[in-house]
C-alpha cells in the first residue's frame, strides 16, 4: 500500500454547463420567456480537463503550471473532492488539506481565532484537536493581537497569513496550494516555503499551482504543463518551465507583433488623413525634420518587440529634413507602465556635436544589452535644437516587453556579484 500513489487521474474529464443567459435580468426574461427557456436548454458545454491521466507519488512536491484557463484549478478541485470528474476516475489516498482559494471557509464578521476554530472542523479535526493547536496556528501567523478582530478588518494578506497556517497546522498528509503564497506578505512567504520544505523532509505530499516559475523549479520534484485542459508536458521542473516559458514568449511575440501592426496601420491611416499626427499630447514640434517609421530590432536585425532581459536592441527610424540645419539632437526615453522615467538619453549627452542634416537620412540607436527587468514598457523618439526647441517628438507611441526569468524588483537590471568573508558561508541552489 505504501507504493500505491497517493493521487491518480485515470482519462478524467471535466465539463461544465456555460449559461450564457446568466447574466439576464428578470424582466428580459419574462419579456422572452419562451427564448429563454430555449436557451437555458442550450446550455454549452465548457471541457475543462479532457482525458487528463497522471500520477502523484507518496511524499512528492507536484507542479502544476499553465496558462490562465488550462485547468489547474479545476484538477486541485477534483483533488480536494470539491469537484467529481465527468468521466474518468480520480483517487486520492490520504488526508487532504487544501488550501484553494484565499478566506475560503472563512467568515467576515468572526473574529480570525474563530474562523481557525471553523476552518480546523471543516477540515475534519475535532474542537479539542484545533484548540490544542491554536497557539501554534497564532504564533506562525504573526497576526498578535489581530486574532481576536473581525476577518472583514484583515488585508488580504492577513487573510492569506490565517487561511495558510490553519491549513499547514492540521498534519495534513497531501497538502493543495493554488496561488495563496502570491498575495502573502513579503516577509511571509519566505516562511511558508520553510513550511513547505518541512513538509517535504516529512515525507508529506505537496500539489503546488503558481505561476510563480521560480519557486515551482526550486522547490517541485515534478512538474506538469496544462495546455487547454490536456497535459503537454511532464517532468524535470526546470525542463518543463523552460519548453513553458519558450512557448509563452513566442505567444507574446505574436501578440505584440499584431498590435504592433495594428497600431502602424492606425498611425499610417491617420497620417493620410491628417498629413502627419497631429495629437498635442502624443506628438508635437515644428516639422522641419521629420521622424517616421520607428521600429524595433534585436540584434540579428529581425524586427520585434518583445525581448529578453539583457538581449540586443536597436531602435531604428527615418529623418526627414526639409532644409538643412546645423543643430539638432536625436533622443530617446524609456518608461515603464507606471510612467517612471526609466532611462533617457541623446546625442549631445553622448558627446556627438550636430554639423549638418538634409533630405532624407537613417537613424539607429543599438542598445547590446536590454538591462530591464520584466515588463511592458513605452519609448519616446525626438529631434530637438540644442535648446530643446522641439521639431518632432514622438512621446509614449511605441512599445515593447521585456521577458525575464530572474526576479529582480525595481526599475533596472544592474550587473552585481556578491562577495563574502571566509568566515560566511552560503551555498547556491540547484535549481535557482
Amino acid at each position: 500500500m505504501s507504493d500505491a500513489p497517493a493521487i491518480r487521474f485515470e482519462s478524467v474529464v471535466k465539463t461544465y454547463r456555460v449559461d450564457d443567459t446568466a447574466g439576464l435580468g428578470l424582466k428580459h426574461r419574462l419579456l422572452h420567456l419562451a427564448q429563454y427557456l430555449r436557451d437555458r436548454r442550450r446550455r454549452r458545454a465548457f471541457t475543462a480537463l479532457d482525458g487528463v491521466s497522471l500520477e502523484v507519488r507518496r511524499g512528492e512536491c507536484f507542479g502544476v503550471i499553465g496558462r490562465n484557463g488550462s485547468g489547474k484549478s479545476t484538477t486541485l478541485g477534483l483533488m480536494a473532492g470539491v469537484y467529481r470528474p465527468t468521466s474518468g476516475a480520480v483517487r486520492v489516498r490520504g488526508r487532504v488539506s487544501p488550501l484553494l482559494e484565499l478566506g475560503a471557509g472563512f467568515h467576515p464578521d468572526l473574529s480570525g481565532e474563530e474562523n481557525l476554530l471553523l476552518n480546523g472542523v471543516l477540515l475534519g479535526l475535532t474542537r479539542q484537536q484545533v484548540l490544542a493547536k491554536r497557539d501554534a496556528i497564532v504564533d506562525f501567523s504573526e497576526l498578535g493581537e489581530f486574532i481576536r478582530r473581525p476577518l472583514r478588518t484583515y488585508s488580504s494578506g492577513m487573510v492569506a497569513r490565517l487561511g495558510f497556517s490553519v491549513v499547514v497546522h492540521l498534519d495534513p498528509e497531501i497538502l493543495l496550494i493554488d496561488e495563496v503564497l502570491a498575495v502573502g506578505d513579503a516577509s511571509f512567504v519566505p516562511k511558508c516555503l520553510d513550511k513547505i520544505n518541512e513538509f517535504r523532509r516529512h515525507n508529506k505530499t505537496i500539489i503546488f499551482v503558481s505561476h510563480d516559475l521560480a519557486t515551482v523549479e526550486r522547490i517541485c520534484d515534478e512538474v506538469i504543463w496544462l495546455k487547454k485542459g490536456l497535459v503537454e508536458m511532464r517532468g524535470y521542473p526546470k525542463r518543463v518551465v523552460d519548453a513553458y516559458l519558450e512557448y509563452v514568449g513566442k505567444k507574446d511575440v505574436d501578440k505584440y507583433q499584431r498590435q504592433h501592426d495594428r497600431e502602424a496601420k492606425s498611425v499610417q491611416d491617420e497620417q493620410r488623413e491628417n498629413d502627419g499626427l497631429q495629437n498635442p499630447e502624443k506628438r508635437w514640434g515644428s516639422r522641419e525634420i521629420e521622424i517616421s517609421n520607428v521600429k524595433m530590432f534585436d540584434g540579428a536585425g529581425k524586427e520585434k518587440y518583445v525581448f529578453k532581459a539583457d538581449e540586443p536592441m536597436a531602435v531604428a527610424f527615418d529623418v526627414n529634413a526639409a532644409a538643412s540645419e546645423k543643430d539638432f539632437v536625436f533622443g530617446i526615453a524609456v518608461y515603464n507602465s507606471e510612467g517612471i522615467l526609466c532611462y533617457g538619453s541623446n546625442t549631445v549627452l553622448d558627446d556627438l556635436s550636430s554639423k549638418s542634416i538634409s533630405g532624407r537620412g537613417k537613424v539607429r540607436l543599438a542598445i547590446p544589452a536590454l538591462s530591464l527587468i520584466s515588463g511592458t514598457y513605452f519609448l519616446d523618439v525626438a529631434v530637438h535644437k540644442f535648446d530643446g526647441y522641439p521639431f518632432d517628438y514622438h512621446h509614449l507611441l511605441y512599445t515593447f516587453r521585456v521577458t525575464s526569468s530572474h526576479r529582480d524588483v525595481g526599475i533596472a537590471r544592474i550587473a552585481h556579484r556578491w562577495e563574502f568573508s571566509e568566515n560566511i558561508r552560503l551555498e547556491k541552489n540547484e535549481n535557482p
